[in-house]
């Protein structure tokens, strides 16, 4: 097995627990803004999480949720208007420490580069949410410790296709056996195995009753020494929270 050289990190859901109290509150704000009597519950977008990409859920909420709406004449344009103003909230929400990074995110960063391993992003999000939560939630300058940041619309295909990890392999000239990727949803699993990585899971709320199907393990977090995770399912080793140790060891298993 070639070494491991780089880690590939999913965002939303894997970073920070940004999907409800999150991404939804922004999305409702901004359909308030547009004058929209539209309300994304808790329920409701979980079951919306089923579609990758901002843009693309607003549109399948229409197709399936929403089919009395009288859509606009450009109905594309209306849509990234929607999204554009929903990540001006959550960037905003960003900005005022609302969401943290998840348990054990910041220290398993720092091991990693203290560790002379690379970083990258793989995410559906757009640019702006990625840089915002880093700056924010991780530390001033962060974003700078990535060498690639794959988000957004950079590649039509979203996951479930594996293009946003192929996109950023190429970029950083590696293969995937010398890579693992951190994800926390159905959709993010089988994008990073379709690319051909092993991968992490760490579940959400949204996300714990996933089929995490060939995932190298599955954590409820990363944890932290004094606040370990649970196993879900696979084999820590022993080990309390998820440290480049036991990322190296389930990367060449």
């Amino acid at each position: 097995m070639p070494e491991l050289k780089a880690l590939l990190f999913d965002v939303d859901g894997t970073l920070a627990d940004t999907e409800r109290d999150g991404h939804r509150v922004a999305f409702n704000a901004a359909f308030r803004d547009a004058g929209l009597d539209w309300e994304w519950s808790e329920a409701l977008y979980g079951e919306l999480l089923s579609v990758t990409g901002g843009k693309e859920r607003i549109r399948h909420y229409l197709d399936q949720y929403n089919t009395e709406f009288e859509r606009p004449d450009h109905l594309d344009e209306f849509i990234a208007g929607l999204h554009k103003a929903k990540t001006a909230h959550y960037t905003r929400m960003l900005a005022e420490g609302a969401i943290p990074m998840r348990p054990g995110v910041k220290r398993l960063i720092q091991e990693a580069r203290e560790s002379g391993l690379r970083l990258a992003v793989a995410t559906t999000t757009t640019p702006e949410n990625v840089t915002a939560l880093l700056e924010h939630a991780l530390e001033a300058g962060s974003t700078d410790w990535f060498e690639v940041i794959a988000a957004g619309d950079i590649v039509p295909a979203k996951k479930p296709a594996p293009d946003i990890y192929t996109w950023a392999m190429d970029k950083m000239k590696l293969s995937p056996q010398e890579c693992i990727a951190f994800e926390d949803s159905r959709n993010g699993i089988l994008s990073s195995h379709a690319a051909g990585l092993k991968t992490i899971i760490t579940v959400n709320g949204y996300t714990a009753e996933d089929d995490f199907s060939g995932a190298a393990i599955v954590l409820d977090s990363f944890g932290e020494p004094d606040a370990p995770f649970h196993v879900l399912d696979g084999d820590a080793a022993g080990k309390p929270c998820l440290d480049i140790e036991l990322v190296k060891a389930l990367h060449s298993r």
